[in-house]
């Protein structure tokens, strides 16, 4: 007899540097595209200046998967495009956040333990 034992969760692959940054920036507000371009520079402290084919490609795929919404702002006097992240995306979001802080935390703990050899 042979024991299987099911997969409890569906394996989770890393999202890319970019879609990290995007779904983040839009976790609490929506936001139009050069907002979102200065948010993500912001918060990567610089280190990520994103082009808009960059943004609007990843963009376009993040509809198609369901993890971001298009979404009307009243303060716009132009036809401004705004995306919000929908639930599918937030729900992916905290997976890799989740993924990433237990990424560190081995990463610290060797380091810790290199230091005391």
């Amino acid at each position: 007899m042979r024991h299987v034992v099911p997969k409890v969760t569906p394996e989770v692959k890393p999202l890319t540097e970019p879609v990290l940054l995007i779904l983040t920036s839009l976790a609490d507000q929506p936001r139009h595209g050069y907002a979102l371009l200065k948010d993500i520079e912001w918060l990567s402290g610089g280190r990520v200046r994103m082009s808009t084919g960059t943004l609007f490609g990843a963009l376009r795929r993040l509809l198609e998967e369901g993890w971001i919404e298009r979404f009307e702002l009243e303060d716009t006097s132009r036809q401004k495009q705004a995306y919000r992240l929908a639930a599918a995306g937030r729900k992916q979001l905290q997976l890799e956040l989740d993924r990433m802080r237990q990424l560190t935390r081995a990463g610290f703990a060797r380091l810790r333990a290199g230091e005391a050899v």
